[in-house]
């Protein structure tokens, strides 16, 4: 398997990133189309990360150094792919100049932001019917 991860704007990666957003969030989470897709992209920065040139994971970064929508497809959860999402993100802040990431945290990822240096903060909440929590990380 050959990974490959590309960062750029909404207009570069709307294709593969929608596509794996659909699949994750909308097909298997059940979030509503109208809440999973929204006005934000187009001010993001968006990672995707490609195998054997097939999209397989993306993520983005708001210019609130927000990291959100990261997503991953079933079948290569556990590979390694969601961290080199983050890890583009996370890279791409840093060269903004960022002194801090921050994501809200479906509850049953948090484990996996935490062994990425995330804090979680606040309390538990709501979000398209599914709980989540705040995290940061400084960087």
């Amino acid at each position: 398997m050959t990974f490959e991860i590309k960062t750029g704007d909404w207009t570069t990666l709307k294709a593969d990133a929608a596509g794996i957003r659909y699949t994750v969030f909308v097909q298997e989470q059940r979030v509503p189309i109208s809440i999973e897709m929204d006005d934000l992209d187009v001010e993001c920065q968006h990672a995707v990360l490609y195998v054997d040139k097939k999209p397989i994971a993306t993520g983005r970064l708001l210019p609130n150094a927000h990291i959100g929508r990261m997503a991953v497809l079933p079948s290569y959860r556990g590979s390694g792919a969601g961290a080199q999402v983050l890890r583009a993100l996370i890279e791409i802040a840093r060269d903004r100049g960022e002194t801090a990431v921050f994501l809200s945290a479906q509850t049953h990822a948090l484990g996996f932001y935490t062994r990425y240096g995330f804090s979680a903060y606040g309390e538990v909440y709501k979000d398209a019917d599914i709980d989540h929590q705040m995290m940061q990380l400084h960087l």
